[in-house]
């Protein structure tokens, strides 16, 4: 089944997060060549695809795991994670209607 990971960055998280960022990548890589993840990326903090200094909010990841404790496990060790970029994420089941 596929979960939607949301995540939410403590505020000024820019520098924890450029320095966990290729730890992060290579997770989503390992997804992506499992033929697992449906997409992934951050979410500026302001309404600009390049948000500079202003940095990011957050973090989205779809991916498929076989349960939902799968999914929140894999979320919980994210580099973000142990990195203190996150101030909270959330798993939720997912079903994707679009695009089929």
């Amino acid at each position: 089944m596929l979960y939607a990971i949301i995540a939410t960055d403590v505020e000024n998280s820019l520098e924890k997060r450029m320095a966990a960022r290729p730890a992060h990548l290579e997770r989503l890589r390992e997804l992506q060549n499992q033929g697992r993840l449906v997409l992934a990326g951050p979410t500026p903090h302001i309404d600009s695809e390049d948000p500079g200094t202003a940095g990011f909010s957050g973090s989205l990841v779809v991916a498929e795991f076989a349960s939902l404790a799968q999914a929140q496990a894999w979320a919980n060790t994210d580099p973000y994670v142990s990195a203190g970029v996150y101030a909270q994420v959330q798993v939720k089941p997912f079903k994707q209607v679009f695009p089929q």
